[in-house]
């Protein structure tokens, strides 16, 4: 097989303009998922608003909790499941968490869902997320390969 050298991917005119770019993500607990407001900060600008779906609090146990509260470094990432991501570094306790497409709460494993708005999509009782796949895609429009998401 023979190697040829290629040149990295341009990034996107949106991340080259986009300095010290965050996102805050503000939650609410519940006992059947946690619901979060997620802000796109430009410096002290914000730029983005989106609504995000965790699992509910349950003292970190891996697969069936949030995780904690906290400042994570985050890389964007490709995941052989979820395709283009953001990957949250270092949480304590846990590995592969990741913010990735998906609606409803059976979509994560500890993951953070990204969407538009919270409603109840599939009648079960349990606040979804709406529009994931086009948030995610914008997130992803917007967001440099390394930032910040602080989750309080």
């Amino acid at each position: 097989m023979r190697w040829t050298k290629q040149k990295p991917p341009k990034k996107k005119k949106t991340n080259e303009s986009i300095s010290m770019t965050r996102i805050e993500i503000t939650r609410d607990y519940r006992p059947d998922c946690t619901l979060g407001s997620g802000t796109v900060f430009n410096g002290s600008i914000p730029i983005f608003h989106f609504k995000t779906m965790e699992l509910p609090w349950l003292e970190n146990q891996r697969r069936i909790s949030c995780i904690p509260e906290g400042t994570y470094k985050t890389l964007r990432h490709t995941s052989p499941r979820f395709g283009q991501t953001f990957w949250l570094q270092d949480v304590t306790g846990r590995s592969e968490i990741l913010t990735h497409k998906g609606n409803y709460t059976r979509d994560t494993l500890g993951c953070i869902l990204p969407g538009k708005d919270h409603k109840d999509i599939n009648n079960d009782g349990i606040p979804d997320v709406t529009s994931s796949g086009e948030t995610m895609q914008h997130l992803l429009n917007l967001m440099p390969d390394e930032f910040t998401i602080k989750i309080s």
